[in-house]
């Protein structure tokens, strides 16, 4: 399972929220709701949120395997 905790992490680390991205940036509202609710999101969202926070993948998503 891929989990979006990090991002929430890195976010608060560089002091943006979900309301910053979204009017700062011009961030999509629905894919934001995707990632709050866990659902799939593109490699290019991904490349947008790194370039946007500064960061690597690794600061955006983690796998954690099912159980």
């Amino acid at each position: 399972m891929i989990m979006y905790e990090p991002l929430f992490r890195t976010m608060k680390e560089r002091g943006e929220t979900g309301y910053s991205l979204r009017f700062k940036y011009g961030f999509s509202s629905n894919i934001y709701w995707r990632i709050t609710r866990g659902e799939a999101i593109t490699t290019k969202t991904i490349e947008v949120l790194c370039e946007i926070l500064e960061c690597d993948v690794v600061d955006i998503i983690e796998y954690v395997p099912d159980e």
